[in-house]
């Protein structure tokens, strides 16, 4: 008995659950004239002495007579009921509330699940350069590489092994690829560098450790085996980073003898004739000529002769060079005009493929399956590092068109037509673009107006998506929004070097901030805006591959010109210093930097990759310890310090 009025209670309160709600709700309605009011309502009122139900009849307010309205009358039993019931009872819910709540709470942590993370932690990104506790009065604080560190060593050679020039042939690596239109393994590479070099001294009468030889030649197979040859037998090799600079050169550091193009050798001829000096030369011609083989007093002989004479005569085993023993002297002219010429020996290159080696992370390090493709000549500090990057990874390698200094185009192009030259190589697609900022901005100019116009307003949301990733630090080329919108606009102006090129270094000038963001999306692979420099064989600065933030603009410095504060403001940041550069600016402003400025000063450098220059190197007992080895490099550089929020 007791079991079944505790289930009749239960039910009859179920009930006072239901309809006083429905009995609230509608007399609130009536009074504000919602609802026509009811007649009546009847609800079920308890008794305590008995398990039967009873009706209670309560008439509404009057509605015609406001002043005559009273308190309906609720049972005391009712009221108690009610105040002792939770929030909970009140909520009336069905399947669709049900199915919408869970809808809406999915959504919500897809939202922060799916979040795309940043690809480097903040926190590294934070601190890319190690400086120094102190510094000296107008001087900045000297700054390293933050993997390095102040107190660590400078790697000098990418594996223990690599002690020479010759070394980063690696004769243990037989496996080919192609040089340029040469398909090639290290051991033959190795054997025609032997032949071309006993050539040199048996053939063309060349000195080991007494002679020197200017190279005139266009990047190719033929300047690869010549300069590992000299380099081999201590003959020094000269080399222009610029034709301008070739007349001084003749007249001031006269060679022994001059290898040259065959299209090159007419102006090479008449130079010489006009300089009236042309008892000592020697030159050795590349590709067919149709001179007589003596001018006068000018000796000529063709780089296929020697090659094939030097394979058949009895090779040479030269002396091991030193490390420091100077391989070649590269020759350059100042933004005033003036010659400089840059000594740097075997550890000086050995260090700059190291250095161009840690451009790339880790996870995406260069491995014999890359195509690299570089914009910069090998007779260049930094092409030579590049070029022998790729022999020592075993990689395919080829060069633009605009890296021939010795053509008869009177200008030279950087664009997109300039990167396609590289097609006309029987070479894979590339891997790794060494490029020069007018090939990245006329790129990634192409691949979006080419996705604007296949749909603006695809292209206008994937740019948004794309856009909203880099902020948070993510950048992909496997989103939904390339496969829509990007990938189609890449293969049609980038063709097989779309699905295949995963990594841009971007040198050689500077690269204005506000084209970052639109090649990384363009692109949509790891970026490196690096600082080169014609005394460092490699990257002096260079930033990391996936740092992805964007600095607000700066104000100008009061300390500063205005053409200096105009680069500042628009110029991309370059990193900080290569894993085996350190460096420091002088002639800051002190007064300036103790009030919170960024220092502002000319950039000096050191570090194994660093030559040196032949007109310091005369002076160099008068400097002291602390202070040799410092190269100017006629830069002025702003050191910004952001804080990392």
């Amino acid at each position: 008995m007791g079991a079944a009025l505790s289930c009749n209670l239960s039910n009859q309160y179920n009930l006072y659950c239901i309809l006083l709600p429905l009995y609230i709700l509608s007399t609130s309605a009536w009074n504000k004239k919602l609802f026509p009011p009811p007649l009546l309502l009847r609800l079920p009122c308890l008794s305590n002495s008995s398990r039967h139900m009873r009706f209670v009849s309560v008439k509404p307010y009057p509605h015609q007579n406001p002043h005559k309205r009273r308190t309906p009358r609720t049972p005391s039993f009712v009221s108690s009921r009610i105040s002792c019931m939770a929030l909970s009872d009140f909520l009336v819910t069905d399947d669709l509330t049900i199915i919408l709540a869970l809808v809406a709470a999915g959504l919500f942590l897809l939202h922060n699940l799916y979040k795309p993370q940043p690809l480097v932690h903040p926190i590294l990104l934070g601190r890319q350069s190690d400086v120094a506790r102190v510094r000296n009065p107008k001087e900045s604080a000297v700054m390293r590489n933050y993997g390095t560190g102040m107190l660590g060593r400078f790697p000098v050679r990418p594996a223990k092994e690599q002690q020479v020039l010759l070394d980063l042939v690696k004769p243990d690596s037989d496996s080919s690829r192609t040089l340029w239109s040469t398909k090639i393994t290290n051991p033959q590479l190795r054997q025609r560098v032997s032949a071309f070099g006993t050539g040199l001294i048996r053939v063309a009468g060349l000195d080991p450790e007494e002679s020197n030889v200017l190279l005139l030649l266009n990047d190719g197979i033929e300047f690869l085996i010549t300069d590992l040859a000299l380099a081999s037998h201590s003959i020094p090799s000269f080399t222009l980073s610029s034709p301008s600079v070739l007349t001084p050169v003749l007249e001031e550091h006269p060679p022994s003898a001059i290898v040259v193009h065959a299209e090159f050798l007419p102006q090479l001829l008449e130079l010489i004739h006009d300089s009236n000096d042309g008892v000592h030369h020697t030159i050795i011609v590349v590709g067919n000529t149709d001179l007589d083989k003596h001018l006068g007093a000018i000796r000529l002989l063709k780089w296929e002769d020697i090659e094939r004479q030097g394979a058949q005569a009895d090779q040479l085993t030269p002396a091991t060079p030193k490390p420091q023993d100077v391989f070649t002297v590269s020759f350059f002219a100042t933004p005033d005009g003036q010659l400089r010429g840059t000594s740097l020996t075997h550890e000086n290159l050995t260090a700059g493929v190291t250095s161009t080696r840690a451009l790339l992370p880790l996870s995406g390090a260069i491995s014999p399956l890359d195509t690299i493709v570089s914009a910069h000549s090998l007779s260049t500090a930094f092409g030579r590092a590049v070029a022998y990057t790729a022999v020592f990874e075993g990689t395919n390698f080829a060069t633009l068109k605009s890296s021939q200094f010795f053509t008869a185009a009177e200008t030279t192009s950087f664009d997109l037509a300039d990167l396609k030259s590289v097609e006309s190589y029987p070479i894979p697609s590339p891997t790794l673009l060494f490029a020069k900022p007018s090939h990245l901005t006329s790129l990634s100019s192409a691949i979006l107006d080419e996705a604007r116009r296949s749909s603006f307003f695809f292209h206008t949301l994937a740019w948004r998506h794309k856009f909203a990733g880099i902020v948070d630090g993510f950048l992909t080329k496997q989103s939904l929004w390339d496969r829509l919108v990007f990938d189609d606009a890449r293969a049609k102006i980038m063709g097989k070097g779309a699905g295949t090129v995963r990594g841009v270094i971007v040198a050689g000038a500077p690269l204005e901030a506000q084209a970052l963001t639109p090649a990384r999306i363009a692109l949509s692979v790891p970026l490196v805006n690096s600082h080169i420099h014609p005394a460092v064989a490699g990257p002096v600065l260079a930033s990391h591959p996936l740092d992805l933030q964007t600095f607000p603009t700066t104000p100008a410095t009061s300390g500063s010109s205005a053409a200096d504060n105009f680069a500042f403001a628009y110029q991309a940041p370059v990193g900080p210093p290569s894993i085996n550069v350190e460096a420091k600016l002088l002639g800051v402003d002190d007064v300036a930097v103790e009030d919170g400025a960024d220092p502002i000063g000319a950039l000096f450098v050191r570090g194994p990759s660093v030559g040196k220059l032949l007109h310091v190197e005369q002076g160099e007992e008068n400097i002291p310890e602390e202070d040799r080895g410092w190269v100017e490099t006629g830069q002025v550089v702003k050191l910004t310090i952001h804080a990392n929020l």
